[in-house]
């Protein structure tokens, strides 16, 4: 069983490092989880992580991950206003190239999260929570694709949601938001019962997660103060599945 540190609001420096080097991790044997990754619980709370997978059949792979406490019970207060609003997070960074999702090749580190925050909306194709309007449920869990990379702006050594800088016109998926970030808004809802968080994800070509590596990860994010990039800055880590973010876990495995 893969073993968990207790890094809770440590900072995103190791993250950073882990994360880019997670491929050659993963070659050198590090870890041999089998069935996702295990970890250790602690207290019982809804970010610590107690196991992660990823599983595919058909065209779709299910993102699963387990906490010790009630999966989803924490959310962020609304603040009023989207500069300086909060968002919290269950993320399975990955190996996959952001192209596979419909990003640019090689875009950065491309995960799948379950994100909330009550003080804006980025899903405006989806109306969650069926009241006939699609700009105001923010608050509930919903999925995105995100691409991440590094930015001393946020923080030394921390990551962010990769801005779109003005001008530019990189390829973006479908279902993009329309935010200025390297963000998707495919539609996935995530399935929330007792300790466990899933999302069922369709592929156009399910055979791009053979062999992919993935982690899992609790986080918190916080939009710019002044709304301009960075945008949408890590700025805590509350737990990580296999401890040192080597992203040992395998996709059916």
């Amino acid at each position: 069983m893969t073993r968990k540190t207790d890094i809770h609001h440590a900072g995103t420096t190791a993250f950073i490092a882990a994360l880019m080097l997670g491929g050659a991790a993963m070659a050198g044997g590090a870890h041999d989880p089998s069935d996702g990754i295990d970890a250790d619980a602690g207290d019982p709370a809804p970010f610590d992580i107690t196991h992660a997978r990823i599983t595919t059949e058909g065209n779709a792979a299910t993102f699963h991950m387990a906490v010790s406490g009630k999966a989803g019970e924490s959310r962020p207060a609304p603040t009023g206003q989207l500069g300086g609003s909060e968002v919290v997070a269950y993320v399975w960074p990955t190996t996959l190239d952001a192209a596979s999702v419909g990003f640019e090749k090689g875009a950065g580190i491309l995960a799948m999260t379950a994100t909330a925050h009550p003080d804006f909306d980025d899903t405006p194709l989806y109306d969650e929570n069926g009241d006939g309007e699609r700009g105001n449920d923010g608050d509930l869990w919903h999925s995105h694709w995100v691409v991440l990379g590094p930015d001393d702006a946020c923080g030394a050594g921390s990551l962010k949601v990769i801005d779109i800088p003005d001008g530019t016109t990189p390829r973006l998926p479908a279902t993009w938001p329309g935010l200025p970030l390297l963000i998707d808004s495919p539609g996935w809802d995530p399935v929330i019962a007792g300790k466990t968080i899933e999302i069922a994800v369709a592929f156009a070509d399910i055979g791009a997660l053979e062999g992919a590596g993935f982690d899992g990860v609790t986080a918190g994010l916080r939009v710019n103060a002044n709304i301009h990039a960075p945008f949408l800055c890590v700025t805590d880590v509350f737990d990580v599945a296999s401890g040192d973010l080597s992203l040992p876990g395998r996709v059916n495995q």
